[in-house]
């Protein structure tokens, strides 16, 4: 059916305002990094009047951004790694194996997602507390505590989100492989995981952004020696001032991880969350 012009029109400004809508928040926040804090606290303006680049300088000196930036770094990947091994296992077995309980540990699964996050802080703290008082392991104000707290979220989506992905791949492929001679193990390695290469990463950096911006279960299971930048940007509001213009400024440093991460892997992101959504 041909488009009108009428039509077409009111695509151009549905998408202009969506543009706008999504890049005034972006302008705002690197406008705001380039001004001294007075311009900042006082009346807003959309125009910088005095450009400077101090915030990017002074917002690793008012709180320790550095050891907060290698903090989420290790537990967002340690968090990704385990999440994306656990899952490509689980996923295979849902996805090419009949066994009992296969129909209760999917729905369980799929539940798992209907309940928000802030329900499972309070029982974690308390099992994790428990298992300190009973054999001495320390889980909480650890980063190994923060990777099982971000395991318990990520793991339900990514190993739903892989089992349909290697439900589009062909068995045959499979019984292919086993006829060349290769094991089941070797079968997913040499065979279904270069096949499901983009549903791979797009779990990948599903876990990554989950357990990267996360603040809730940062805010109470990190002290100050393990704290993650989500947690951290809380430091520059003190009870004398609040450093806008820094916490803009570290604001777009965060970022900068995810948005390298995205732009270099967004063709199997993207590839791999439609494929996984019509799977």
């Amino acid at each position: 059916m041909r488009e009108g012009r009428g039509f077409k029109l009111l695509r151009v400004v549905v998408v202009l305002a969506l543009a706008a809508f999504v890049a005034l928040p972006l302008y705002v926040m690197i406008s705001s990094s380039l001004k001294p804090l007075q311009d900042v606290q006082g009346d807003f303006s959309w125009w910088p009047t005095h450009l400077t680049v101090s915030p990017f300088l002074d917002m690793w000196k008012t709180v320790p951004l550095g050891r907060y930036f290698v903090n989420s770094i290790i537990v967002a990947t340690i968090a990704t790694i385990f999440s994306l091994i656990i899952a490509i296992f689980a996923s295979y077995a849902v996805s090419r194996y009949r066994f009992r309980g296969r129909g209760a540990f999917t729905t369980a699964i799929l539940s798992t997602q209907m309940f928000p996050g802030v329900l499972f802080l309070l029982p974690l703290f308390m099992i994790f507390s428990n298992i300190n008082t009973a054999i001495g392991v320390q889980l909480v104000g650890t980063r190994g505590g923060l990777v099982l707290t971000y395991l318990t979220f990520s793991l339900p989506f990514s190993i739903w989100m892989l089992s349909g992905y290697f439900n589009g791949i062909p068995r045959e492929l499979d019984d292919a492989a086993k006829v060349d001679g290769c094991g089941p193990l070797a079968a997913l390695f040499r065979v279904v995981l270069p096949a499901a290469r983009p549903g791979v990463v797009a779990v990948a950096i599903y876990a990554f952004m989950t357990s990267w911006g996360e603040v809730l279960f940062a805010s109470v299971m990190t002290t100050d020696a393990n704290r993650t930048l989500a947690v951290g940007l809380r430091l520059y509001s003190t009870q004398t001032a609040v450093y806008w213009n820094q916490i803009m400024a570290a604001s777009l440093a965060v970022s900068v991880p995810v948005v390298i991460a995205f732009l270099l892997l967004q063709r199997s992101f993207v590839a791999g969350l439609t494929a996984g959504a019509v799977k």
